[in-house]
């Protein structure tokens, strides 16, 4: 099954150009995922296609306007799409969220701008993220980290090994990667991962694995571990 992304910017240009790189590139070579990019101001109002206004009540900035978000949202919109809107007020972005996001058919992506979106826009989405608790200039970074972290997933797209042990994944953020050289200014390969024991490297991988999440991020530990 191919995913299908539609993107909704003021700037078209922020977003095709990572899109078009490395595994993103690649995943849509194969088919895996379609990613079509739409200019909000091809639905703008009037001779000059506004998009925008001053806030009702005053204030700093502009606010986004209705409609032509939504005429961009209606244009391709279809019944099995999910419209997300990127918000800094939104669902905390996360690995359960990308898994899911992953197994549906279309997503379109409203990216704002300026001091956001007119509040009744949200009346049209179905899906509301946020990446993090700080506020950017617009909904383009965001979209990109979600569809980053969304297409690496599809059946296909990268080895199944690979994700199944990245962090996040099972609870834990991931356990500590060494290439070559064995050594580097003294500091040393753990034996182990040179030892040939497969079942000694495994349980070793998990061990390390829970105690970087314990003391890195223990509020992914249970509570009676952390």
């Amino acid at each position: 099954m191919t995913l299908h992304i539609d993107v909704l910017t003021l700037f078209p240009a922020m977003v095709q150009g990572p899109l078009g790189l490395s595994i993103p590139g690649r995943i849509q070579e194969q088919g895996l995922a379609v990613i079509r990019i739409h200019d909000l101001r091809e639905f703008g109002l009037g001779r000059h296609k506004s998009v925008d206004d001053a806030p009702y009540g005053g204030g700093a900035g502009m606010v986004m306007r209705v409609e032509p978000i939504v005429a961009a949202i209606e244009s391709v919109r279809r019944p099995d799409s999910t419209v997300i809107l990127l918000d800094p007020g939104g669902e905390v972005f996360s690995h359960a969220r990308a898994a899911d996001l992953a197994d549906r058919e279309h997503l379109i992506f409203v990216c704002p701008r300026y001091e956001g979106v007119d509040e009744r826009i949200r009346a049209f989405v179905d899906l509301e993220v946020s990446i993090g608790d700080y506020v950017l200039t617009g909904g383009e970074l965001p979209a990109l980290v979600v569809i980053d972290a969304v297409i690496r997933l599809l059946p296909g797209a990268i080895d199944d090994l690979s994700t199944s042990e990245e962090s996040f994944n099972a609870g834990l953020l991931e356990y500590p990667q060494y290439t070559r050289p064995p050594s580097f200014r003294d500091l040393d390969v753990p034996p182990i991962l040179t030892s040939g024991d497969h079942g000694a490297v495994a349980r070793w991988r998990h061990e390390q694995a829970v105690e970087r999440t314990r003391s890195h991020r223990p509020d992914l530990m249970p509570p009676d571990d952390r």
